[in-house]
């Protein structure tokens, strides 16, 4: 895989072979993905699924793929930008994401296990730009998160990778790795806007397919 440039905990440029290229030929990947795949509907806040860590991913085959590919198709319904396994009522640690960022580069990708690396204090630049998730249709809110990100955690296949993101994509990376461990961003607002983006979701009808909640 080519490799992109990525930063030491002292803020200088560096290359690191793991982190992987995720820009090249990011539609032809997403389409192939998408054409693949069925779309699922999507599970809303109040599921189970979304309130508890997921498992570890242990077998990377063919139910595997097929898993990732659905993920795509059931994203591009819902016009999202990142979708992990359990928004679709898998107890998975996977996720995927067709992202732009803030310089408008399109990045596509999956992730396994991710884990979203620790920021040293001179990279911890907060972002209070609106958030919103296609688990809670219809809702957004500020709320500040670092404009940098770097996750790792393995491909479909297995093989350990990592990478990084700024503004925008950043956002969606460390959104994402939050919802396999059992947080949706309205988990991180006050009282007062979580009550205010619940109340959004419920006056809005869903513009994809979603999983009623009993």
């Amino acid at each position: 895989m080519a490799q992109q440039p990525v930063f030491d905990q002292e803020g200088d440029q560096r290359v690191d072979e793991a982190f992987i290229d995720d820009v090249t030929d990011a539609g032809e990947r997403e389409e192939a993905h998408r054409e693949r795949g069925t779309s699922r509907p999507i599970t809303v806040v109040g599921n189970p699924v979304l309130h508890k860590e997921c498992k570890n991913v242990t077998a990377f085959d063919g139910e595997l793929a097929q898993l990732i590919d659905d993920m795509f198709a059931s994203q591009r319904t819902a016009e999202g930008v990142g979708l992990a396994a359990n928004q679709i009522g898998v107890d998975l640690k996977v996720f995927v994401y067709d992202c732009l960022d803030d310089e408008g580069v399109r990045h596509v990708g999956a992730v396994c296990n991710p884990v979203l690396e620790e920021l040293p204090a001179e990279r911890r630049i907060l972002d209070d730009s609106n958030e919103g998730c296609l688990s809670v249709p219809g809702a957004y809110a500020e709320l500040a998160r670092p404009d940098y990100a770097v996750v790792r955690g393995q491909n479909a296949k297995g093989e350990p990778i990592a990478i990084q993101g700024t503004g925008y994509f950043a956002r969606c990376l460390q959104h994402e790795t939050d919802h396999l461990y059992g947080y949706l961003y309205i988990d991180r607002l006050s009282k007062r806007e979580r009550k205010d983006a619940l109340k959004q979701m419920a006056e809005r009808e869903p513009r994809y397919p979603v999983v009623a909640n009993d």
